[in-house]
């Protein structure tokens, strides 16, 4: 998989623009206490061993986004988990989430290869005995209104990559998530803590690479250690994405 290059033509600012309006599904309900989600994008090896190890030396679990087609190949965030690896994280208690099979944009996609890709990779994750999965992400956080409206009626929660908290009235069909990735990922994730903690909202941080020389989506396992004991500490409930959304929408 190549590093990604967002479309910066006239067309793709607007798409993404008039996208968050259409086919929105809020939510209805508001957390009772803060809750926080722990997610890794692509499944690198990195977050499906390390990242996974320091959620579960404390009780916890994360929710992975995998692409299937990706499995075992190197990519710009290292290598890439095994079936194995999820596997392993499925009967932990860590959330398998979907992407799409092969990584492909639903920004660029029309509807209905966008569906043909989530269906073929949760239809490769049940062949690795592992749940259809509850929530999709968007590969690169982009998509179009043609996706956007037919994978709603496939997953509870379509997660995307534009900061923000879930509370109500928040679009379940694109819903916002902050980054733990850059020099500044770790401060950043605890501003958004104190203002999820504060309204007693829901946060969905998202990750790739968990390593001590991460790549530029990734964190080191110092920062995601602390923020992890930082949730803990302060009084958030940590739930995989799944759990969150079954919680909230019945």
């Amino acid at each position: 998989m190549e590093a990604y290059r967002a479309d910066a033509s006239l067309g793709g600012k607007l798409r993404r623009r008039l996208v968050r309006g259409a086919h929105r599904r809020p939510l209805g309900a508001a957390p009772e206490r803060p809750m926080v989600s722990f997610t890794f994008d692509d499944a690198p090896a990195s977050a499906a061993r390390t990242g996974a190890e320091l959620l579960e030396a404390r009780g916890l679990k994360g929710a992975y986004y995998v692409s299937a087609g990706l499995a075992g190949s190197e990519g710009p965030m290292g290598r890439y988990a095994e079936p194995d690896d999820y596997r392993r994280l499925a009967g932990a208690g860590h959330e398998i989430g979907c992407h799409t099979y092969s990584h492909l944009d639903c920004g660029r996609a029309a509807g209905h290869a966008a569906l043909s890709e989530a269906v073929r990779n949760a239809e490769q994750l049940e062949a690795w005995d592992i749940p259809f999965p509850a929530t999709f992400a968007y590969p690169y956080g982009d998509v179009a209104a043609g996706p956007k409206a037919i994978l709603a009626a496939r997953f509870r929660l379509l997660r995307a990559l534009h900061p923000g908290l879930v509370e109500k009235g928040c679009d379940l069909n694109q819903a916002p998530a902050v980054g733990i990735e850059g020099p500044d990922g770790e401060a950043s994730a605890r501003r958004w803590l104190d203002k999820a903690r504060a309204r007693k909202a829901w946060l969905i941080l998202y990750t790739h690479d968990v390593q001590d020389s991460p790549s530029k989506w990734g964190c080191t396992p110092k920062a995601l250690a602390g923020l992890i004991d930082a949730a803990v500490d302060g009084g958030f409930e940590v739930v995989t994405v799944a759990e969150g959304v079954r919680r909230l929408a019945g």
